[in-house]
């Protein structure tokens, strides 16, 4: 159950980042999906050390956390960086 609620929790934080005004913020809501994502792993890595895993589940499981956190950081990254202005960046 609580593996379920993480999971949700990862959507959510997810969902309330699009959701901000301005990069900063959304750049606060895409770090506590992440973070999010890291707990989920971790209850994941937990859950399959006390056998209510098998092996399969437990790496397909964390294999799609990495997956999400990675996109999660693609996100990050095409934001602006905190306390950078938008017409300041050079590209």
């Amino acid at each position: 159950m609580q593996l379920r609620r993480s999971a949700v929790n990862v959507a959510s934080r997810i969902a309330e980042a699009h959701g901000r005004l301005n990069d900063v913020e959304m750049r606060k809501g895409l770090g506590a999906a992440r973070a999010a994502v890291n707990e989920l792993q971790t209850q994941t890595e937990l859950a399959a050390s006390l056998g209510f895993f098998d092996e399969i589940a437990s790496s397909e499981l964390l294999d799609l956390g990495t997956r999400v956190a990675k996109l999660i950081n693609a996100l990050l990254g095409v934001l602006e960086p905190e306390g950078e202005p938008a017409n300041s960046r050079r590209d």
